[in-house]
C-alpha cells in the first residue's frame, strides 16, 4: 500500500523507518535467533514480567510489527500471528527472517491505523515500540478493539511517561522533568525525523475505556542487575535501575 491519503506523520514516520530499517537488520538477525521472548532496549525476560497469556492457538495481529521478531517469538509457540507495517524496508527484513528460520506468517503492508483485516479476527492484539510509539493512540487503539474478538487481549509496551517528560532534545534521559506532562501527546526530536506518541497513564485508561477496553495490568520496566549499556544514547543503564524506562499495558476486550 501506499501511505499517501494517510495522515502527514504517517507518511514522516514511513520515511524515516524506511531510512532507518538497515540498522535494524542485525538486531533482527539476533531476535529471531533467539528463543527468549524479551521486551524492550533492556531485553526484559517475559517470564519475569508475566505479561502475555498462553498464546498457542490464538490468532494473533502485530500491529507496527517492524521486523516481525516479537510475531516470530508467538508462532514458535503456536500462535498464529500476521504483521503488520507501514515500512516495506521493515517488511523486506522480516521477509528475510522468515525464509533463513523457516517460518513463514502473513505480513501486511499498511498502518496500523488503517489494518485491512476484518473486525473481530484476533484473540490478541500487541505492540511492542510499534503502533504503540508511532501512531496516533485515539486512531490506533480504535483499529486494534475493532480487530479483538469479545474477550480478547491487548498488549503493548512503549516507553515511560517519566522517559517521555525527562528526555532532553538531545543527549540520555536526566533527573528532571523538561516538559509538562499537560498536553503531553506528539512529540519530535530536532536531530531526529519521526513523530512519536506519548500519554500520561490517565489518558491511557481513559483512552482504552472510550474503544470498550478494560485495563488488566501495568508493567513497569527497569533495567536488570546484569544490564549492558544499549545502543541508544537516550538511555542509561544508571537511569533505568532507578525509573521504569518502558511500561507494557494489558487490556481486554469483555
Amino acid at each position: 500500500m501506499s501511505s499517501e491519503g494517510l495522515p502527514e506523520h504517517v507518511r514522516i514516520n514511513e520515511a524515516a523507518w524506511t531510512a532507518e530499517a538497515a540498522n535494524y537488520v542485525e538486531p533482527a538477525e539476533r531476535n529471531w535467533a533467539s528463543d527468549e521472548i524479551g521486551w524492550g532496549i533492556f531485553h526484559v525476560p517475559e517470564a519475569d514480567v508475566g505479561a502475555l497469556p498462553d498464546v498457542a492457538g490464538m490468532d494473533v495481529v502485530e500491529l507496527g510489527c517492524g521486523t516481525a521478531y516479537v510475531s516470530a517469538w508467538l508462532a514458535r509457540r503456536g500462535a498464529r500471528p500476521i504483521g503488520v507495517d507501514i515500512t516495506e524496508a521493515q517488511l523486506a527484513t522480516a521477509r528475510r527472517m522468515q525464509e533463513r528460520h523457516g517460518l513463514e506468517f502473513p505480513l501486511v503492508h499498511a498502518s496500523a491505523e488503517s489494518v485491512p483485516l476484518e473486525s473481530a479476527s484476533a484473540d490478541l492484539v500487541l505492540s511492542e515500540y510499534g503502533a504503540s510509539l508511532w501512531c496516533e493512540p485515539d486512531a490506533w487503539i480504535g483499529e486494534a478493539a475493532r480487530l479483538l474478538r469479545p474477550g480478547g487481549r491487548l498488549v503493548f509496551l512503549t516507553n515511560s511517561l517519566l522517559v517521555a517528560l525527562t528526555a532532553p532534545d538531545s543527549g540520555p534521559c536526566g533527573d528532571r522533568l523538561v516538559r509538562p506532562q499537560r498536553g503531553l501527546h506528539a512529540l519530535t526530536w530536532p536531530d531526529e525525523d519521526g513523530v512519536e506518541f506519548h500519554l500520561p497513564h490517565g489518558e491511557w485508561i481513559a483512552l482504552l475505556a472510550r474503544h470498550g477496553l478494560t485495563v488488566t495490568g501495568l508493567h513497569e520496566l527497569y533495567a536488570p542487575e546484569d544490564a549492558a549499556t544499549t545502543r541508544f544514547d537516550w538511555m542509561t543503564v544508571e537511569w533505568a535501575r532507578q525509573w521504569p524506562v518502558e511500561e507494557i499495558w494489558t487490556a481486554v476486550k469483555p
